[in-house]
């Protein structure tokens, strides 16, 4: 009995979305060899398939070239965009990078750029790719296309925007020329003991008086993808933030940059390393004459610190990392911590700090005044330089 074409392409409508891409083609190929002759143009009317597709079933029915539990034969298939233009992921990267924001505590990240203009500015720098690999792309870097409806935190200073290129070409100077740069602030304070963690410290988790809470203080290396946390259980301070980060230049920074001069910190606006503390401007003094360097801040402008790159790359890992387990001591959240590493190579390194710091220390005007301080051109407040004292000679 001759079977006409509506009965073939009712039979493919109703089999095909139950088949993969290889149950297909030998279905249509074993079809236009039964038909006889004319069999393959006619399978290739009534399923939809390209005729060339359709030709390559009736062969792999004759040869059996696709081995049994393959889709497609070995090579078959387009290459990865990333595998075609191996600088495709690093463009994008670098596009995003800048602009991207999202939870503290959380890795997954949204961008304010959309997908249709990031495939323009990549094709524009030589990377031809459309706006749904770009998609692609993004998922795959943790990124979500889905914005927040708050996407300001507070009020918005006018050159908030501006400040954000400012830190990031400063990052991207320092880099450059091999010189340090390290993102650091406090993670939430944690409540120690036998309690549920949930990620997050519960609202009727109290602190034991005996054991008091943790205080991580972190930096974050982000040329060499390396965290040190000092794990302090006194108080957030400018002083134990400085404390923290002496402690991470000589275990590590030291080391790695060997033939430093400057050191970077990006921070956030407020808290132990906020930029009106004079205290941490003091203490940073202190840190630019002990080890010689120039000591750079930039801070992010207030009510942003959700960009601050040590939240996304360190702390959200270490929140994942320990969740669902009870933080029963100081000790267990050093362990904890220094058990952190993801995928790409993250390192981190974390260590108890018993010292005391006590709150409310004032720092005078003239003490103040002693700290060699420059402030830049661009919003000075924000952005300024901490040198060590300077030799003067004088001609004998």
């Amino acid at each position: 009995m001759e079977v006409g074409e509506e009965a073939l392409a009712a039979m493919f409508a109703v089999v095909s979305p139950h088949l993969d891409e290889r149950q297909r083609r030998l279905l249509a190929g074993a079809q236009a060899r039964a038909l006889g002759r004319g069999g393959i143009a006619a399978v290739a009317r009534a399923s939809g398939m390209a005729r060339s597709t359709v030709e390559l079933g009736t062969a792999e029915i004759d040869q059996g070239a696709v081995p049994a539990g393959r889709v497609r034969r070995s090579g078959a298939g387009r290459p990865k965009a990333t595998d075609r233009d191996p600088g495709l992921l690093a463009a994008l990267d670098a596009l995003v990078e800048p602009t991207a924001r999202g939870d503290p505590e959380s890795p997954l990240r949204w961008t304010c750029k959309s997908t249709r203009n990031l495939a323009d500015e990549l094709t524009a720098q030589g990377h031809p790719v459309s706006a749904k690999t770009v998609a692609r792309l993004l998922a795959g870097m943790d990124y979500s296309l889905q914005a927040t409806s708050k996407q300001v935190e507070g009020a918005q200073h006018p050159d908030r925007d501006g400040q954000f290129r400012y830190v990031n070409e400063q990052a991207k100077v320092h880099m450059a020329a091999g010189q340090p740069v390290i993102s650091v602030d406090t993670k939430k304070k944690e409540v120690v003991g036998n309690l549920a963690n949930k990620g997050r410290v519960d609202v009727h988790d109290f602190p034991d008086p005996k054991v008091g809470k943790a205080i991580p203080y972190g930096v974050y290396d982000l040329g060499a993808d390396q965290g040190w946390v000092s794990v302090g259980d006194d108080h957030d301070t400018a002083s134990f933030a400085v404390a923290t980060i002496r402690r991470w230049w000589q275990m590590v920074g030291s080391r790695a940059y060997p033939d430093a001069t400057r050191l970077l910190i990006t921070a956030d606006a407020g808290g132990s390393n906020g930029y009106r503390s004079r205290l941490w401007k003091v203490e940073l003094g202190k840190l630019a004459a002990e080890t010689g360097l120039a000591v750079t801040v930039c801070h992010f402008p207030p009510g942003t610190s959700k960009w601050n790159r040590i939240e996304h790359r360190l702390f959200s890992q270490i929140s994942m990392n320990w969740r669902g387990r009870p933080l029963v001591s100081h000790e267990v959240i050093v362990d904890l911590i220094g058990a952190t590493t993801t995928r790409t190579g993250l390192k981190v390194r974390a260590e108890l700090d018993r010292g005391a710091y006590p709150t409310g220390v004032k720092v005078s005007d003239a003490e103040l005044a002693t700290v060699p301080l420059t402030r830049h051109d661009w919003h000075g407040e924000w952005n300024y330089t901490i040198t060590g004292p300077r030799t003067h000679t004088t001609a004998a």
